[in-house]
């Protein structure tokens, strides 16, 4: 059975949505470590023992998402860490009201660095921005919650960076994020995933609630370079 493209979802926009920026060394491809701290692979047959010390600094961890990983040389570490809930939205949703959603820019981007550091720290680095649209809600002269597109293929747009600043949460911000982001992806002829740890049930239910279910569980590994 040929696999689903979200089934390997980190090579599959490396190949094609982010080709552009994509670093590759054989058969292995990774964002710049100053964007995402990403890296795919074909399938878990691959030979990486060329290319993961091309690609990998000493000390440095990469994470994957997928099956499995390709068995990996002396000196590095592979870890599975979760299995992470996939989901998708397949039809829009209701707006939910709230304050005005703009999008950001290099403007904002040491707001989004202050507020990812503090509720989205592993993932988010200083040019994370530059892979999709991020959009944003303003407070009190402060940015309140944000919203982004990552990873995805012409057909398919990954989700992510949902995270809302703790002093103002219960305000359905996030809602009124995704609702927005989400029916704007599909608007353009694309379909809307995410994906989310499975016992984070406060973002599970946020998401539910914005009209995604749950495509499947996906294997979520870290990949480390000794040093």
């Amino acid at each position: 059975m040929v696999d689903h493209v979200l089934d390997n979802p980190i090579w599959e926009s490396l190949r094609t949505r982010h080709r552009g920026i994509a670093r590759m060394h054989g058969e292995v491809a990774r964002y710049p470590a100053q964007i995402a701290p990403f890296l795919g692979v074909p399938h878990a047959g691959v030979d990486v023992r060329e290319s993961l010390p091309e690609l990998m600094e000493p000390g440095e961890t990469t994470l994957l998402l997928g099956k499995e990983v390709p068995a990996v040389p002396e000196g590095f570490e592979a870890k599975q860490l979760a299995m992470l809930a996939q989901m998708v939205c397949l039809q829009p949703v209701p707006e939910v009201d709230g304050p005005h959603i703009i999008e950001l820019g290099e403007a904002h981007r040491a707001d989004v660095l202050e507020l990812t550091a503090l509720v989205y720290p592993h993932y988010f680095r200083p040019y994370t921005m530059q892979l999709g649209r991020y959009f944003g809600i303003y407070q009190d002269g402060r940015l309140a919650a944000i919203i982004g597109e990552r990873m995805g293929t012409d057909d398919w747009r990954e989700i992510s960076a949902v995270c809302t600043h703790p002093d103002f949460l219960g305000r359905s911000y996030a809602r009124r994020l995704l609702a927005m982001l989400g029916n704007d992806i599909l608007a353009r002829g694309q379909t809307p995933y995410l994906h989310v740890a499975q016992e984070n049930q406060r973002a599970v239910d946020v998401y539910l609630r914005g009209g995604f279910t749950l495509r499947r569980e996906i294997p979520f590994w870290s990949l480390r370079r000794h040093g």
